[in-house]
């Protein structure tokens, strides 16, 4: 998976484009600005745009190209961030560090799904805010349709209310979402698609 992403991020382009997700730039406006974590960031616009509005921003992906991208796109619109490089199972995160997590179509693989999403999430502080985005099962049928609807291949990499339910439903729960969109983000997601929204703060102990 490594040398599939840096393959991809090698690339002059930025391949998902530069601008953050719609989704995650409206709800971070919601939240007063703290630190936030962003696992699987890819080539940092969501967390560059964090950075950018004055997040403490900690981004990680498995991809060290990626890693470079979002440096440089940090270093265009002034800001810094810290990367790690790494596997998001292996990479040492502190526990109730974060004031908010941003988890932007990070899809993992099915045998690791729950188990990461936790682990990233013992990364919250209590009464932190978790911001997920992601394809639903359901977007199957528009990659059939459309190659470059974007998402990994396969109803099985892909998300459901009932997974997000099972590692978040003692969350208070903002907003949880099955809903249509029509994007245009770089070369890799584009038209139209099918999403898993989710907004939740994290139970104060």
């Amino acid at each position: 998976m490594q040398n599939m992403w840096d393959e991809r991020y090698s690339r002059q382009e930025f391949v998902y484009g530069k601008e953050p997700n719609e989704f995650f730039k409206l709800q971070l406006t919601q939240l007063p600005t703290g630190s936030i974590l962003m696992p699987a960031d890819g080539e940092g616009r969501n967390g560059v745009h964090a950075a950018a509005n004055g997040w403490t921003v900690t981004s990680c992906d498995l991809s060290q190209e990626g890693r470079n991208k979002a440096l440089q796109l940090a270093a265009e619109r002034g800001t810094t961030l810290e990367y790690l490089v790494g596997d998001i199972a292996a990479l040492s995160l502190p526990e109730s560090a974060f004031d908010a997590i941003g988890l932007i179509f990070a899809h993992f693989p099915p045998d690791q799904k729950s188990f990461l999403l936790q682990r990233i999430a013992r990364s919250l502080k209590p009464g932190g805010y978790l911001i997920f985005e992601a394809y639903s099962k359901q977007h199957v049928k528009y990659q059939q349709v459309n190659p470059t609807a974007g998402g990994p291949k396969g109803a099985e990499n892909l998300y459901s209310a009932e997974e997000l339910l099972q590692c978040f439903g003692h969350y208070d729960i903002q907003l949880l979402e099955e809903t249509e969109v029509e994007q245009g983000e770089g070369i890799f997601h584009n038209g139209r698609g099918i999403v898993l929204r989710f907004v939740g703060r994290k139970p104060v102990e």
